[in-house]
């Protein structure tokens, strides 16, 4: 579990590390980004925390959501 600091919103600091990992190719263009609760799990929060922060990298163009399926990483073209 990545080092969060409590006292800052932790969301944001998510996303961060989020963006970090996208860029370091830990998720391929085109996969399935990992769902919320599996998030929340991984960084010890509440799921609507993760939430925030892939809704943030949603609106960046890192991801693309397709409902009932999930979120999936998006294509360079794409973004």
């Amino acid at each position: 579990m990545p080092d969060l600091d409590r006292s800052r919103n932790l969301w944001p600091q998510i996303a961060d590390d989020l963006r970090r990992r996208l860029n370091e190719g830990e998720w391929a263009p085109g996969n399935r980004f990992p769902g919320t609760v599996a998030l929340a799990a991984e960084y010890g929060t509440a799921q609507a925390t993760t939430q925030k922060a892939v809704v943030a990298l949603r609106a960046e163009g890192w991801l693309r959501l397709e409902v009932g399926r999930g979120n999936f990483v998006t294509t360079p073209e794409q973004q």
